[in-house]
């Protein structure tokens, strides 16, 4: 940053990530929740073979956890939900929607832990409580009134458990129906389409103890320091193997550049720190599908120049000719690339582009790590597959030591997707839940997220389920979203928390709360545990040892059981006897999916187990039993826009979770008490007439209609040039419900064209 000073709340942060910062952070947010030994015992637990999972990020655990196995943000998670502050029922009686609407989403969130079911009167304007009878009818009743069951749709957040995921989408397709908004097709549902065309499996194909044996890790899009703290561990123990760790993203990351090790006493006491990306590349955004084809161009180039001197080539030939098909397509597609283009799309020089590929090149074992900056983009599957396309070419699949790794956001939103939540189930699932309980799931396709909020829209969806999350908020385009969701029958939400989804009134409108990942689960049989998987496949059990905030507070899986009772009269499925004992429903689950195979055991074995994942085993799960090349035509992803028009990526700030908020904090990237705010270039003010400081209006460029928002504050800040960030969700107003991959669904909230000017 420059001339920081002369902006409220905006100052210059010259420290590494981790270090005294993040300590004093986590000392903050727990003094902040009122709760210091109910928040410190929970930590002591956290990430333990006996604990609780955090309720984050979904990086792995290591094989042998400290006592001191969580990181800043996952202390911000858990302050959050163990919290002494509660939102009771006398809190509503005091307080309408109406004024409840005008609080910032920071402040409803802060309010604390609901603890009584909760419906909205009308003729108050307020919630009132009523009981678990009570709601269950009222949800029942109303879902069985409605003509069809496609008319209603059942959204799932990522924190779900394995358990409550699973019998949400048993009693949802029960009810017949497929409609599953998920938090995924928000985030990861490039990776969850893009992979299994490319190498037959949605998943990443890489452990954690193959970061101890690459030769080279790329971070493409995505920015650990934030939204994956404990992965800094990881990258430290890489980058003192003297491993080259390569970045290529928009802005610059102070995770991705070096890291202060609170775990360590030598590097806290004396003030050290790691240096991590030995090599950091400011891609425009947009400019990742450029990049990924100018380094495959060189790959293929040098390889042609390497075998006609007499070299073995730089290629795979092997593993190429043996596990692969469609070479020939994209080596064509990439040389016929000009460089000028993949240099003006990319915002990169040719020299840089061909040095990452000659660190590429030149490591035998490589892992590319990537988050949202490669996936919610208009062509988020396509880069995805680029990615894979990239490390085919040198064999870097079902290799120790290398592979691709997505980084999933939420704790468990890879687990929901692998015991059913999804939109489009195919045949063995069809058949798994006939074999489990009897019934016929319907065949067709249901709704992703994009697709639920246009049926509501369009008054072919009536009924809104929310097994937590923040839907309205987390989607793009609010102006149609929350008008959406106001012409709905029912809206349910299941949640530890008030958010402003809760408050966008339905003609009946309850809140659920349930317990916390942190708090004991007692069952008519005992206590339970859960389980969740991680973004490396494995699968391990979580129990919480806290006392619940409230008496009222239920299980989702009890939940999800009582609201199948309620509404589906002759079900085939026995929900009490599965609810008082989570065995049970881990014993549906290895039916329906016989890849958790003799699942009680094995996830009772300390750090729990690994899903296989076939090609991470060179087994491909495609129609040929090949992994694919696939060619992305192309680099332009807004054809037709003029040289003034940026491209406007959405950010998490540091204190934020997803919608969460833990602060108005931004501190390494130098924000306090504030988020309205728009990073761009100093070059990029210049040319605009626009100076540090400013107050501007950033319109959107496309033909449909012009989208705008204002009251932002501009700051000059080291980013790509022809790149502006803005914090989500305070962007998504300028993302249409029609802005999404067409491949995936994914919105592209990281790739919005628009212009800026003086407000």
């Amino acid at each position: 940053m420059s001339s920081q000073t002369d902006i409220p709340g905006v100052t210059p942060y010259e420290g590494a990530a981790g270090g005294w910062g993040a300590l004093r952070a986590v000392a903050k947010a727990i003094s902040g929740q009122l709760a210091i030994g109910r928040e410190t015992a929970a930590l002591r637990r956290m990430n333990q073979p006996d604990g609780f999972d955090c309720p984050g990020c979904a990086w792995p655990d290591p094989k042998h956890t400290s006592s001191f196995e969580f990181c800043e943000n996952g202390a911000k998670a858990v302050s959050w939900e163990a919290t002494a502050k509660r939102a009771k029922p006398e809190f509503f009686q005091a307080n309408t929607v109406t004024a409840l609407w005008q609080l910032s989403d920071y402040a409803l969130e802060g309010l604390g832990r609901l603890t009584h079911p909760m419906m909205y009167d009308r003729a108050s304007d307020k919630y009132v409580a009523i009981g678990w009878d009570e709601a269950m009818q009222h949800i029942g009743t109303a879902l069985r009134a409605l003509p069809d069951p496609r008319m209603a749709e059942f959204y799932t957040s990522g924190r779900t458990s394995n358990e409550a995921a699973f019998l949400y989408q048993a009693f949802v397709r029960e009810y017949g129906s497929n409609n599953f908004p998920d938090c995924s097709n928000m985030c990861h549902e490039a990776t969850s389409v893009g992979l299994p065309q490319s190498i037959g499996v949605g998943k990443g194909t890489v452990t954690l103890d193959d970061f101890d044996h690459c030769d080279a890790v790329f971070c493409i899009g995505h920015n650990p320091g934030t939204n994956h703290p404990r992965m800094l561990a990881t990258l430290r123990e890489v980058a003192k193997r003297n491993v080259p760790i390569v970045a290529i993203n928009p802005l610059p990351e102070r995770g991705l550049e070096r890291f202060t090790s609170p775990q360590s006493p030598v590097e806290m006491m004396t003030g050290g720190e790691t240096p991590l990306a030995t090599t950091y590349y400011q891609v425009r955004c947009g400019g990742d599908l450029a990049v990924l084809k100018g380094m495959m161009k060189w790959l293929i180039d040098s390889d042609a120049a390497d075998l006609a001197a007499g070299g073995p080539g730089l290629l795979d030939r092997t593993f190429i000719e043996e596990n692969t098909t469609g070479f020939e397509a994209l080596a064509a597609d990439v040389q016929a690339t000009a460089w000028p283009d993949i240099e003006r799309k990319s915002g990169l020089s040719r020299a840089d582009i061909e040095h990452a590929a000659s660190i590429y090149a030149q490591a035998k074992r490589v892992i590319v790590c990537y988050g949202m900056g490669i996936t919610q983009h208009r062509h988020g599957t396509q880069n995805v597959q680029q990615l894979a396309n990239l490390l085919m070419l040198r064999g870097n699949l079902g290799r120790e030591g290398a592979g691709i790794c997505p980084l999933r956001g939420h704790s468990n939103v890879q687990g929901d997707r692998t015991v059913g939540i999804t939109e489009k189930p195919d045949a063995a699932l069809i058949e798994g839940m006939k074999l489990a309980f009897g019934f016929d799931t319907p065949p067709e396709h249901g709704h992703d997220a994009v697709a639920a909020i246009k049926a509501i829209r369009d008054g072919e969806s009536k009924a809104l389920i929310c097994l937590g999350g923040n839907l309205a908020v987390a989607m793009s385009d609010p102006e149609a979203t929350f008008a959406a969701m106001r012409k709905l029958d029912l809206a349910v939400h299941i949640a530890t928390k008030l958010n402003r989804s809760h408050l966008i009134i339905a003609k009946q409108s309850i809140i659920l709360p349930c317990l916390g990942r942190s708090e004991i689960d007692l069952q008519a049989e005992g206590p339970q545990s859960i389980t969740v998987e991680d973004s490396m496949s494995m699968v391990h059990a979580s129990q919480g040892g806290l006392k619940p905030a409230s008496e009222h507070l239920r299980s989702e899986p009890w939940i999800v059981a009582q609201m199948a009772k309620a509404t589906l009269p002759a079900t085939r499925v026995a929900w009490d006897h599965l609810v008082a004992d989570y065995d049970r429903i881990r014993d549906k689950i290895e039916v329906v999916f016989p890849a958790f195979y003799d699942f009680n055991r094995r996830v009772r074995e300390p750090g729990g187990f690994r899903l296989f994942i076939a090609a991470s085993e060179r087994k491909w799960n495609t129609p040929d039993g090949k992994a694919r090349f696939l060619v992305a035509p192309g680099i332009e992803e807004d054809d037709g826009l003029d040289n003034g028009t940026l491209v406007l990526t959405t950010v998490r700030s540091h204190d934020q979770y997803n919608t969460t908020i833990y602060s108005l904090n931004d501190r390494y990237r130098g924000i306090s008490g504030r988020r309205d705010v728009i990073f761009m270039h100093a070059d990029d003010l210049a040319a605009r007439g626009l100076k540090h400081g400013d107050r501007i209006v950033v319109e959107t460029v496309k033909a449909e209609r012009t989208r705008s928002v204002s009251g932002f504050t501009a700051v000059a800040y080291p980013i790509a040039r022809g790149t502006v960030a803005m914090y989500y969700p305070e962007g998504n107003g300028l993302i249409g419900l029609d802005d999404h991959d067409p491949q995936s669904g994914t919105p592209s909230y990281k790739s919005v064209p628009v212009r800026v000017r003086n407000a």
